[in-house]
């Protein structure tokens, strides 16, 4: 390629020796010849080369019109970085990029031995990377002398801000050089940002590549709903569906990161884990196992991940979702990075599939929804790869043809082809049986009223008001125990003793199988079937005589009626519950009912 005029002739030489064959937009920007000398507030996406971005453009102030740095003193740049991965990152970008300049680079990041830091920064130093919290153990002890600074690089800003070191960031500039430049690089620019760059630079200049939200095109977004305890079976099919060089699976807890990298670990998956509370050494095991291929899954919470960059990433998986949009641009930009394609998964139970489909809107972020790829399909997929195989296309070697003739004489190519298969199914994690979801995936449906229920199927549950069973807790374990949602439920009757309601026909045999395999989640709580509609007396109308020691209760969901009568003649009456617009009414004698009412209306 040509290099474009304005790149350092040493720089452009450690390109070329790169094999760059283009400089992305953010590094075409940064040679603008108006912007020379003058602070940058930066924002493009990540994965985008602003290492090498700011590379190019610190060089003016450390070579001027040398080719070769000259020799080192005190530092010249200083980069500043959220975490120690980053950090590590930056200093080994940055080496290969000024290699031919002769520049010497020393990293200050904790963890690490600051002794040995100390002694690099007396033997001299023309750039330093750190994370904040140890440069400012650096310059406070006085191992780090800062008057010599032309630059200073904030890299990754936002994450820094969020971390909570804004405190150590502004000491750090304060006690930079009046005179120097400042450059800010950061995927996001908030008012926390812009308040920074007020008062920390002189007339900044904005460059953004971003200049709206839009969704990376070499990312293919996919959503994925399922039951809420099928999660982790459906992050296993994802897995095995892809076979991927490389996958990041990001959970919101490090207990969710034991647990999955545990499982994940027991079903044959290479995986490491990546969190908060993994020492340095840890750390950088588990990385180094990421990149030599030894592990090919990484587990990790966000904050843990920050700042690391894994090779032939081709696969992210959202196991937990992500608290803002934000978020999940940055989690998902850790795949399609330098042209390469990548695969970006949210793993949505249907409890949560309005949230999902709030976060991927303020993301501007088109998903496909689909269901999680089942067992067969994946059987179908490994079927395409072994076809597809590059082992079965080759022509055997000379060394090999030998012992291949020997192979076809002594078996039938039936007994070698199922010998093979047994090989490569036996270094691969069996896929798992999924429990079906709706596979309507019209978002609109989800805004629908409630219908009635007029050939409903009822249920009974275990429990009554002696219990103290109420509307407000069964209806949610009656959803997570079926894998239902509340719109799907029609009436609900308590009883002293027991408890029934009323389900949509359609799901009640996937309802009760559910129930079978998984129990309703509470130990002493059961649900069975019940044939025939309790809710009619031989007149066929609703209502009538009930039990004569207890009345009934009703709840009804929006746009129905639940109406019900009890009589109890010691026990006292019945309640009604009644959802959105329906009415319920409870009478008894002599002790009188309970009525609930709920205006919140079905989800």
């Amino acid at each position: 390629m040509t290099i474009p005029e304005g790149v350092a002739p040493a720089l452009s030489t450690a390109l070329e020796k790169r094999q760059y064959t283009s400089l992305t937009p953010v590094q075409t920007a940064v040679l603008d010849e108006e912007l020379k000398g003058k602070d940058l507030l930066v924002s493009a996406q990540t994965g985008s080369g602003k290492t090498v971005a700011f590379g190019i453009a610190i060089a003016p102030e450390l070579l001027g019109d040398k080719e070769r740095m000259g020799s080192a003193n005190k530092p010249l740049a200083l980069c500043v970085a959220p975490t120690r991965e980053l950090a590590i990152q930056v200093s080994k970008e940055l080496e290969w990029l000024y290699s031919g300049a002769g520049a010497r680079i020393t990293t200050c990041v904790g963890g690490m031995d600051m002794r040995r830091e100390r002694r690099n920064l007396s033997a001299g130093a023309h750039i330093v990377v750190g994370t904040p919290g140890r440069l400012r153990d650096h310059i406070e002890r006085g191992s780090f002398d800062t008057s010599s600074l032309r630059t200073v690089v904030l890299d990754e800003a936002d994450e820094m801000l969020d971390l909570g070191f804004r405190e150590d960031l502004e000491f750090i500039l304060d006690a930079a050089p009046e005179e120097r430049r400042t450059l800010l690089f950061s995927a996001t620019v908030p008012q926390q940002i812009e308040s920074l760059a007020k008062r920390f630079q002189r007339d900044a200049q904005r460059i953004s590549t971003v200049s709206k939200r839009e969704q990376h095109a070499d990312i293919e977004y996919r959503a994925m709903q399922v039951a809420p305890n099928d999660r982790e079976n459906a992050i296993i099919n994802v897995l095995r569906f892809y076979e991927a060089q490389n996958t990041i699976i990001f959970c919101g807890t490090r207990e969710m990161v034991k647990h999955l990298s545990a499982r994940l670990g027991n079903r044959g998956f290479a995986v490491v884990a990546l969190s908060g509370e993994l020492s340095q050494a840890e750390r950088t095991h588990a990385l180094g196992a990421m990149r030599n291929g030894r592990a090919r899954v990484c587990v990790a919470t966000d904050v843990a991940a920050r700042g690391i960059d894994l090779p032939n990433l081709d696969l992210v998986i959202h196991a937990d979702l992500p608290n803002n949009a934000d978020t999940l641009l940055h989690r998902s930009g850790r795949t399609g990075r330098a042209g390469r394609k990548g695969v970006c998964t949210l793993v949505v139970p249907h409890t949560r599939r309005r949230t999902a489909t709030r976060l991927l809107g303020f993301a501007k972020v088109k998903a496909e929804w689909a269901p999680a790829p089942t067992a067969q399909q994946i059987r179908d997929k490994d079927r395409e790869r072994i076809l597809a195989s590059t082992d079965l296309q080759e022509a055997p070697s000379e060394e090999d043809l030998p012992m291949v003739k020997e192979l076809l004489e002594k078996f039938t190519a039936e007994q070698i082809a199922a010998a093979y298969m047994r090989q490569i199914h036996q270094g691969l994690p069996a896929p798992e049986e999924l429990l079906a979801t709706s596979s309507n995936f019209d978002s609109e449906r989800e805004r629908k009223p409630r219908k009635d229920f007029d050939n409903g199927v009822w249920f009974r549950l275990n429990v009554g008001r002696k219990h103290n069973a109420e509307p407000r807790w069964l209806l949610p374990m009656i959803c997570r125990a079926g894998h239902i949602t509340k719109k799907d439920i029609g009436s609900i009757r308590i009883f002293d003793a027991d408890a029934r309601f009323e389900l949509d026909a359609k799901l009640a045999d996937k309802f009760l199988e559910t129930v079978k395999e998984n129990g309703t989640g509470e130990k002493s709580i059961t649900i069975t079937r019940i044939e025939g509609n309790p809710e009619r007396s031989s007149s066929g109308r609703p209502g009538g005589r009930r039990n004569p020691r207890s009345g009934g209760g009703g709840y009804r969901g929006e746009g129905g009626r639940g109406e019900n009568r009890g009589r109890g003649r010691r026990e006292g009456g019945g309640g009604g519950y009644r959802g959105g617009e329906g009415r319920g009414r409870g009478e008894g004698k002599p002790g009188g009912g309970k009525s609930f009412r709920d205006n919140r209306g079905g989800e």
